[in-house]
């Protein structure tokens, strides 16, 4: 079924930065996932002096896992990327809580993870377009 809302062809600069990108958010949120799921002493640590308790930091890395999963399958990347939005915004809303200085950076990466998709993804750009051409 043909929509009326037709995007430019992509470059492949444009996609290549956008799977460089991606990439390095999926190795970044992997990273984040097996530190927790593993409970490693930083991830206790670190989610123990944020106000949570130590019974959850498995569970949170196995919710990051399953969401970095999704976004990383072409098919899936979309639902992943708004999972991932939804983790990254409760690690901007835990860090703006605290008063922790770099409560930017969840919120970066949150945006990265949308550029990265969007610059990789016709059916985002599709959903989302950002130019303004007119119909003709």
């Amino acid at each position: 079924m043909p929509s009326g809302t037709q995007t430019a062809p992509v470059s492949k600069t444009m996609l290549w930065v956008g799977r460089v990108i991606s990439a390095l958010m999926i190795m970044f949120m992997l990273f984040d996932a097996g530190v927790k799921i593993l409970k490693l002493p930083v991830a206790m640590e670190g989610t123990i002096r944020l106000g949570y308790p130590a019974s959850v930091i498995q569970p949170m890395g196995i919710v990051a896992l399953v969401s970095v999963l999704l976004y990383a399958i072409p098919r899936t990347s979309i639902l992943g990327a708004i999972l991932l939005t939804g983790y990254l915004g409760g690690a901007t809303a835990t860090q703006v809580r605290v008063q922790d200085a770099w409560f930017i950076f969840p919120a970066v990466l949150g945006v990265l993870i949308w550029a990265g998709l969007y610059l990789r993804d016709e059916r985002l750009r599709t959903l989302i377009p950002l130019n303004s051409q007119k119909e003709k």
